[in-house]
């Protein structure tokens, strides 16, 4: 049986870890082994919740209570944890990124490739039903040959600013599950990036260094192009939006809705809100997320994605923010 500690007790980690107890219950395949987090009070709160132990940092990444662990901690953590926990043996699915550092997460992979333990990457955009769809249509040449993808991606609102101050900017924390989109649909390495960035939602975010609202353009060798919109800011809720134009057609994904239900009148139609957070709209990739990080980690299907995943949305990611500071293109 495989078995999972959970190391972060915040708000992912308890998404996680709420879904690991789930799969248990209902399958009885897997096993939550227990919740570590930095702030004890919180593990002790996840773990009475979901009945499940508190456990030691050195026992979940080392330990033999468990042969996997979901590292849902700061991303300041990510790295050192991958690393100890792939020496131990254990499978690791790990929240994105892996590091800040690029040349960081070169060294975790060769870590991770010593080791022999497969690392999974936590891109839940993947594995929506609705993009997975889409991408699955892509490759069945619904539309012939990919020419231009349009992703659009906008927060209701802006995080605080004690985490702009350390999230590495919005190109580095929210726009790297686009640039991981990007290459899931353009089936091609994007070779140069162009990237605009402003602060017009908050002026605070830009005195912080950051920008709130940001394009970015991707070129790759054959000449697809994909572009990418982000805001910190939609007051009409959580803005999730893909289109693919290719030689015979266009697919399109559009936003989810609190209900599907319209009202028409002779002032026109309306409709119920979008879905205004995160977790309401990938509430159901996460789950299948999940699924594939424990087909992967019994040796099933090989992880994906993966460690050289993150690493590439983090190149992409490190360019977009040179691109949109000096203002000119980058080329990798």
């Amino acid at each position: 049986m495989l078995s999972v500690t959970v190391i972060g007790a915040g708000r992912i980690g308890q998404i996680h870890a709420a879904n690991l107890a789930a799969r248990a219950a209902e399958t009885g395949d897997v096993r939550l082994a227990g919740i570590c987090d930095a702030m004890p009070e919180a593990a002790e709160q996840l773990a009475g919740r979901l009945g499940a132990p508190v456990i030691t940092l050195d026992e979940a990444l080392e330990g033999r209570s468990s042969n996997a662990v979901l590292i849902a901690s700061p991303t300041d953590t990510h790295s050192d944890f991958i690393e100890r926990a792939a020496r131990a043996g254990k499978a690791v699915f790990c929240e994105k990124p892996v590091d800040m550092s690029a040349d960081r997460i070169e060294g975790v992979l060769e870590v991770v490739e010593t080791a022999r333990v497969p690392l999974f990457i936590g891109f839940n955009r993947r594995f929506d039903p609705n993009f997975a769809s889409l991408r699955a249509r892509i490759n069945e040449g619904r539309i012939g040959d990919v020419e231009l993808v349009t992703i659009l991606s906008r927060d209701p609102s802006p995080p605080p600013i004690s985490y702009i101050e350390r999230s590495g900017g919005l190109f580095r924390d929210m726009m790297i599950h686009d640039f991981d989109m990007a290459r899931f649909l353009l089936g091609e390495e994007p070779v140069e990036v162009h990237a605009v960035g402003s602060s017009l939602v908050n002026p605070e975010i830009g005195k912080a260094g950051d920008v709130d609202t940001a394009a970015v353009m991707l070129k790759t060798a054959s000449g697809k192009i994909c572009q990418i919109s982000n805001s910190r800011r939609a007051t009409y809720g959580y803005d999730q939006r893909i289109e693919v134009h290719g030689s015979l057609g266009l697919l399109r994904a559009g936003n989810q809705h609190e209900t599907t239900v319209e009202l028409a009148t002779g002032a026109g139609f309306t409709a119920d809100p979008v879905q205004n957070f995160f977790l309401e709209r990938y509430a159901r990739a996460y789950r299948l997320q999940l699924d594939a990080f424990v087909a992967c980690a019994r040796g099933e299907a090989p992880p994906s994605p993966d460690g050289f995943d993150g690493l590439k949305a983090q190149r992409l990611a490190d360019a977009a923010t040179l691109a949109a500071q000096s203002g000119q293109p980058i080329r990798l």
